[in-house]
């Protein structure tokens, strides 16, 4: 069985406006999530798709990293970091 149609959350472009907000490196996102960083490169060079454990992990790390991941209504997913 595949994983079959899905929509991902997590795209590339939001994977390194994430990276951005936190000041993270792909290093530090790799260590972070325990994924390659060769992941990580290639999935924001939109080399590649990953797998839903691999955004799963991602996102944990960003979580646990500050940033939110919210729904704007007729727009998608976006990022923000909670107020301080």
């Amino acid at each position: 069985m595949g994983q079959g149609a899905r929509e991902t959350i997590l795209t590339p472009a939001l994977c390194r406006a994430a990276r951005g907000l936190l000041d993270w490196t792909q290093t530090d996102l790799a260590e972070r999530a325990a994924v390659s960083r060769s992941t990580i490169r290639d999935y924001e060079g939109r080399r590649h798709d990953i797998h839903r454990a691999t955004e799963a992990q991602l996102r944990l790390a960003f979580e646990e990293g500050g940033v939110r991941f919210v729904e704007i209504e007729g727009a998608g997913t976006g990022l923000c970091l909670p107020a301080a």
